[in-house]
């Protein structure tokens, strides 16, 4: 008899039966989705953002303060912050399902979450605050 023969198990299931429970989760395809239009809805909000930089270059603070106190500016700039941490936190969300795996998946995308939901609510916090803020040229 020969040593290296190893044992051989015939294994009496059809491809069906093996491919079964190995298909789609069904929420790539929304993610996917939800990936591009968020991207799509990004381009024109950065585009007149950097925009609005280059023509408020040099400005006071006071300029800076009333212009944010505008209902347009605010809003462009709120939907411009939750709109880009929302499409961070979905293609962070494709990195860690690609390649943490195990345990340790489910704590960073709580971890992931957390620190994208604090740095937007940040993020929102200033615009308020921008928006809401007295005009000083108004009370001089």
């Amino acid at each position: 008899m020969n040593a290296t023969h190893t044992p051989r198990m015939d294994v009496m299931r059809s491809q069906l039966s093996r491919a079964r429970g190995l298909g789609s989760a069904k929420t790539g395809v929304n993610h996917w989705w939800m990936e591009r239009m968020s991207a799509v809805a990004l381009v024109p909000l950065s585009g007149w953002f950097v925009l609005q930089v280059m023509r408020l270059a040099g400005s006071s603070q006071e300029d800076v303060v009333e212009w944010g106190g505008k209902p347009a500016n605010s809003s462009m700039l709120l939907a411009l912050m939750v709109l880009t941490f929302y499409h961070m936190q979905l293609g962070l969300q494709v990195i860690i399902d690609d390649y943490v795996h195990g345990k340790p998946h489910l704590p960073a995308s709580l971890l992931m979450k957390g620190v994208t939901f604090l740095i937007g609510l940040f993020a929102v916090i200033a615009v308020l605050k921008l928006a809401l803020a007295p005009s000083r040229k108004a009370s001089a």
